[in-house]
Formats: C-alpha cells, structure tokens, sequence
C-alpha cells in the first residue's frame, strides 16, 4: 500500500521552508501578489534582492503560477510495467505553490516555490531519484520559454515531502507590467495522471 502524506503536514513543511524570508506586513500593499492558480494558499513568500534598479510591481502584474492536470502528477514503473499499480516504483506529486516577483525596466524575474510529496510504490526502493520538471513561460496558448529540470528527491521508505524552488524565471517587462495572459506553468515531463480504479 502507497503511503500518504497529509496536506496539512506540508502546508506546514512549505511554510518552515520560507520563514527564514521576510513577508509583507498585512498594513501594507503586498507587492508581490499571491497565486490565484493551482493550490492558491496566503503562504508567506520569498524575498528577492534585485541587483539593479525596480519598478514596483503590484499583484495583478505578478503572473500567477498554474499547473495542467495531466502534467500535476508523475508515476515512475519498473520496466515494461507502465500503468501497473503493482510494479509502480514512486508517485510524485505538487500540493501549494507560490511566487514572489522582481523587475527592473526590460525583465520581470518570478520567484516560484512549490511544495510537493513522494510516496512509495510496492517495487520502489529507498534512494536518490530524480524527478523531471519542467517550468514554462505561456502567453495564452504560445509556449514562450521552457526549462526542463532533473530535480534530486530523497526518497525514504513509506514517502516524503520535499520543496522546489526556482528562482530565476524570467519574462518581458513592460511598461504597466506584463499581459495578464503571461502565466508561470510549472509540471512534470512526461507526467501520468492516475487510472480510475476497476468497478469488480
């Protein structure tokens, strides 16, 4: 039986995670913006040092962070054992994301977070596995930039959670901000959503 990782646990792990960051005090305008895509949560939110001069960047301008369903979730089988639930290596998964956003006059930087679980399979092994993400730019429908990261997850017997983070997504700025149709689309390469289970 794959273990189970609860969602408040996590929740709790992300924000551990990012308390050592400096958050917007409530009585202020929050610069950053909050996710408003896939799992949207009032998480606190990383800081970013800009290197050169800013303009500020209110919420509606801070793209939102979404996820496709058939990308949200990656399943790694034993050979030739694709879709088997009984020769499933692990399953990993997002739960919450966020982001936190910097620019200068030409580039906006994201600053994406994300809190995620691995579990277990009957035929997976305790060990280092790499997990193949990927983090795009989309205007609408286009594809503007895509970056596929191998990500290093430990993974220990039953499941764990773990924390991705990249920091440095960047996209055209202009003047008012980018298009509100410029997202942050964050998944897995190859992901595999689960199979309905059979009636009997």
């Amino acid at each position: 039986m794959v273990g189970k990782v609860s969602r408040a646990f996590l929740a709790v792990s992300l924000i551990a995670f990012l308390g050592g960051c400096s958050t917007t005090p409530g009585d202020r305008p929050d610069p950053w913006g909050r996710s408003k895509g896939y799992g949207d949560t009032n998480l606190p939110l990383p800081e970013r040092q800009p290197t050169g001069p800013v303009t500020p960047v209110v919420q509606a301008h801070c793209p939102q962070v979404s996820m496709l369903d058939q990308n949200a979730i990656y399943s790694a089988y034993a050979p030739g054992g694709n879709g088997d639930p009984q020769k499933l290596l692990y399953q990993a998964s997002f739960a919450d994301v966020t982001r936190a956003c910097t620019a200068n006059e030409t580039t906006m930087t994201v600053d994406v977070v994300a809190q995620g679980r691995i579990v277990q399979g009957p035929l997976g092994k305790a060990g280092k596995v790499m997990l193949p993400i990927v983090v795009e730019v989309v205007d609408g429908d286009k594809v503007v930039s895509s970056q596929k990261i191998s990500y290093p997850v430990d993974l220990v017997d039953g499941g764990t959670q773990f924390i991705f983070r990249k920091q440095d997504v960047t996209l055209a700025n202009q003047a008012g901000g980018p298009s509100s149709f410029v997202k942050v689309r964050l998944g897995f390469a190859e992901g595999t959503a689960p199979k309905p289970a059979r009636k009997r």
